[in-house]
């Protein structure tokens, strides 16, 4: 039943899968570097770790997204688009950041308050998971939106008779 489930939506939304897998490979360079700094640069600074991992999966996964994920799409000139998946992502890096942010320092699950493995799986659980799930749906939704819109809804919005630009055409 799953994997039919997970079938149906690979061939209704190709595009849907091509960012799941995209963002799997941007969760392991966060991971990565995200590690490598809270163990052995910045152990004191956890936040930043994930923000920083972030941000290089971030600038990764533009150029994955552009070029297979959304590749039926973009029709924008490159720096507008850059700039609008700049925005994108600094709110996503903001909500990816945010529950790891009020795990430690609003719930106060860091040491000395509780124990380094309590710690270390509550940032784990509220960093890497809840705030990527969080961020991930963001993500999706305003990379559709805004970043890479299906053709027809770029010519859509430029057209005189879009709702948005408050004309319509008379017969």
């Amino acid at each position: 039943m799953l994997v039919r489930s997970v079938i149906r939506l690979a061939r209704a939304n190709p595009s849907a899968i091509r960012f799941l897998v995209v963002g799997g490979i941007g969760f392991v360079i966060t991971m990565v570097i995200n590690y490598g700094l809270k163990l052995f640069v910045i152990p004191q600074h956890p936040v930043t770790a994930l923000a920083v991992g972030t941000i290089v999966a971030t600038v990764v996964s533009y150029w994955m997204n552009k070029k297979w994920s959304f590749d039926d799409r973009g029709d924008r000139h490159t720096a507008h688009e850059m700039l609008l998946f700049t925005a994108v992502s600094i709110v996503g890096i903001g909500l990816n950041s945010a529950p790891l942010y009020l795990s430690r320092y609003g719930f106060g699950l860091g040491v000395p308050n509780v124990s380094f493995a309590t710690q270390e799986v509550a940032d784990f659980i509220s960093g890497p998971i809840i705030g990527t799930l969080i961020a991930m749906v963001f993500r999706y939704w305003a990379m559709n939106k805004w970043v890479f819109p299906k053709r027809a809804d770029i010519v859509d919005v430029l057209s005189p008779t879009s709702p948005s630009t408050g004309s319509t055409p008379t017969h």
